[in-house]
């Protein structure tokens, strides 16, 4: 991975070299001898590859110093100038300037160079990155899916409970609907003049001298009566049970109905069947 960034900053630096070195040649060869150019150009090149050379060596040892970075920067800018000023010094400026900013190219190059080692990680370090960057993909996944499966029953349980809430709610309705109507009926019979009528003349012949009143079932509330108390409650005879309805029947007046009277018999803690109790009713009434 190191070649990727020191391959670019090594050739940089060669042809900055080689071209600070030829325009020093061009340019004070007609003002000096040759070989004082050579030597000038060397120098430039020399201090530039030696401050290079001192860095790249405390980079090693990780270390930096600032004055040895300072002064590479130093010869990186006078060979710039002096390709600058080579190249306003010609006709075809353009050409020399387009090549003016190679060292100071070649220097940023080398500053990216160390950077990169700075930070870079051995393969054993990236490969645990790796795996802990997908272990984190992997569990974020599967959070994601469970958290998608647990609305989509939620939903599913909630379409559920909401629909079996509407066929109950329709159920009930048409249950309160039916029993409505059915008491209206009933309702409507015991409150009719040709009721008592119909029911004398079927209970005449059966019970003579006896006015028979049919009593409907009360629409409301009930109370049933404790299993203890039943039984704890001593047996009547027929007598008794004569006696007792008769009294609470003739308790206000006018006279209580059979509803009325079975249900102050029996919270009266008075037991007896219905049959026996309608019985002594009919009896006494």
């Amino acid at each position: 991975m190191s070649a990727k960034t020191v391959l670019p900053a090594v050739a940089m630096t060669a042809v900055s070299m080689v071209l600070t070195l030829a325009v020093v040649v061009m340019w004070l060869g007609t003002a000096v001898p040759w070989p004082v150019t050579v030597v000038v150009g060397l120098g430039i090149d020399g201090g530039w590859l030696a401050t290079l050379a001192y860095e790249r060596r405390l980079a090693a040892q990780g270390d930096h110093n600032p004055t040895v970075t300072a002064v590479g920067w130093f010869f990186g800018a006078v060979a710039t100038g002096v390709l600058v000023a080579h190249a306003l010094s010609e006709e075809s400026a353009g050409a020399w300037l387009a090549v003016a900013w190679l060292p100071i190219a070649a220097k940023a190059l080398w500053l990216v160079h160390s950077m990169w080692e700075r930070t870079a990680l051995t393969p054993n370090a990236l490969d645990a990155i790796r795996g802990i960057q997908q272990e984190a993909r992997d569990e974020a996944a599967v959070a994601r899916a469970r958290l998608r499966a647990e609305a989509a029953t939620e939903e599913t349980r909630l379409t559920a409970v909401t629909a079996a809430g509407a066929r109950v709610a329709h159920v009930q309705a048409k249950t309160a609907q039916t029993l409505s109507q059915a008491w209206s009926t009933l309702e409507t019979a015991r409150q009719g003049e040709e009721t008592g009528r119909a029911l004398t003349s079927v209970t005449s012949p059966v019970t003579p001298g006896v006015t028979a009143r049919w009593e409907l079932p009360v629409w409301g509330p009930s109370e049933p009566t404790g299993a203890p108390a039943l039984e704890a409650a001593p047996a009547l005879t027929d007598d008794v049970l004569d006696v007792l309805v008769d009294e609470i029947r003739h308790s206000q007046t006018p006279p209580l109905s059979y509803r009325e009277m079975a249900a102050r018999f029996r919270a009266a803690g008075h037991s007896a069947s219905e049959v026996r109790l309608r019985a002594a009713w009919k009896r006494v009434a």
